[in-house]
């Protein structure tokens, strides 16, 4: 397929993506991203290739998909750069989270047991299959609010797993949280001082010493979900130098505060408003500071009453407002969303790849083609977008699936006006037609 029918800005992207790599494999990939856009049905690499006609070449293609696999975080770079004019000039908003894509076999490289967080109606505990921490920046649009924009995946491997890793394909063992930490360095490093201030959401599960305190000497302000049980104290006392003694001043008050408590008694409970899942609404919160040990030193708590529970959120910034941590928690289920639209979507997790490094390509193309369509898609009017029944009047903003079939239909409807446009010539009618229907085969 001639790369002219495609949106100068998806042209340049690709192309940028391309350069990372080795030139043989540099020139596979435009047509391999290509046919990542129109692959139909099961989304395994096979019909990548059928989509963007690679038949006799197939083996060379496999070996792109590797080579992508290898320099995943040169390659999101380019990513980054694609999507940075969306981020605005003030706050850089990060969302890190980690996510599981079930397989089957057990040649899988990588591969292994870990917790299902979304089990389904059998209620299984576990799922074998690859688990992937994914960095995003989190992009606010004027009329679809957040929308979470992945940079690359890394893949997770339990210390037990490594041991069946082939010899020519070794790893170190790295816990989430470290992966994380790397992660957020490096969107410092590439992000550069384009930002005035950095933040980051990541649920409860990273609200630990291990990623807190690298992350605010990183300079990230982290907004996360407080365990229940949390062992929180209160503020040191302030005594004058002239009567402390000698030593640093203490960071940890004396008197033991609890979350269940502080939520039980009915005074000092306000409402404030704030803006979550594109809405403004009014919560009924309760806020204070405290110093945390895995946090090192004094955290503001927000506590939110619901109908029937109360959950507690913290920054280890004291200065954050109480409407910035709710907004931030509200705004990382972008990135759950994110997660549904690329397996649903893109087809995250069925490439039916075993080489190590072939499924983290796999993974981080479908995650980047994610964020070129969210990029391309976001200053189109929902007209351009949507293609509705006329009885289907319900508001809602435009699926990520009707982005794509959006791109799909300017895509095809370029080719075909570059055909019947001049002089009709029958060979490249009937290849035109042939193509269209390869496509809805």
């Amino acid at each position: 397929m001639p790369f002219s029918h495609l949106p100068a800005f998806l042209t340049s992207a690709f192309f940028y993506l391309a350069h990372w790599l080795q030139k043989r494999s540099a020139a596979r990939l435009p047509l391999l991203l290509v046919g990542i856009l129109f692959a139909k049905g099961r989304r395994t690499v096979t019909s990548w290739f059928r989509a963007a006609d690679i038949t006799d070449d197939y083996r060379p293609a496999y070996t792109t998909v590797c080579a992508v696999g290898r320099n995943t975080t040169q390659m999101a770079v380019t990513t980054l750069q694609t999507v940075k004019p969306l981020l605005g000039s003030g706050r850089l908003t990060a969302a890190i989270d980690d996510t599981p894509t079930p397989r089957y076999g057990p040649c899988i490289e990588g591969a292994g047991i870990h917790h299902n967080p979304s089990p389904g109606p059998a209620g299984e505990k576990h799922v074998y299959g690859h688990v992937w921490v994914t960095l995003a920046v989190l992009a606010k649009h004027p009329e679809w609010g957040t929308i979470a924009l992945p940079l690359q995946g890394q893949l997770y491997i339990r210390k037990i797993d490594l041991e069946n890793l082939p010899p020519e394909r070794p790893r170190v063992f790295r816990t989430k949280l470290e992966m994380a930490i790397e992660q957020l360095g490096w969107l410092k490093t590439w992000a550069g001082p384009c930002f005035a201030d950095y933040r980051v959401v990541v649920d409860g599960a990273f609200a630990k010493r291990s990623f807190l305190r690298p992350a605010a000497k990183l300079g990230f302000t982290v907004v996360s979900r407080l365990p229940k049980n949390a062992a929180l104290w209160s503020l040191p006392e302030l005594v004058p130098p002239e009567e402390r003694g000698p030593g640093r001043p203490p960071t940890y008050g004396k008197e033991r505060i609890s979350l269940a408590k502080r939520a039980g008694q009915t005074r000092g409970w306000q409402e404030v408003e704030c803006v979550q899942y594109n809405e403004k609404v009014t919560k009924t919160i309760k806020t204070f500071l405290a110093t945390w040990r895995p946090a090192g030193g004094v955290i503001r708590v927000v506590l939110v009453k619901e109908e029937d529970n109360w959950l507690p959120y913290f920054s280890p910034n004291p200065q954050a407002t109480p409407v910035e941590i709710l907004e931030g928690m509200a705004d990382r289920g972008a990135e759950e969303q994110t997660f549904k639209d690329v397996k649903e979507v893109w087809g995250a997790g069925q490439q039916q790849v075993r080489n190590l490094n072939s499924n983290e390509g796999c993974f981080n193309l479908d995650l980047w083609m994610y964020s070129l369509v969210e990029a391309w898609a976001w200053d189109k009017l929902e007209e351009e977008l949507v293609d509705r029944n006329p009885w289907d009047s319900e508001p809602r903003r435009p699926s990520h699936q009707d982005k794509r079939k959006a791109l799909q239909r300017e895509v095809l409807r370029g080719e075909i006006e570059e055909v019947l446009a001049g002089r009709l010539d029958k060979e490249k009618i009937r290849t035109l037609m042939e193509r269209l229907l390869d496509l809805a085969a």
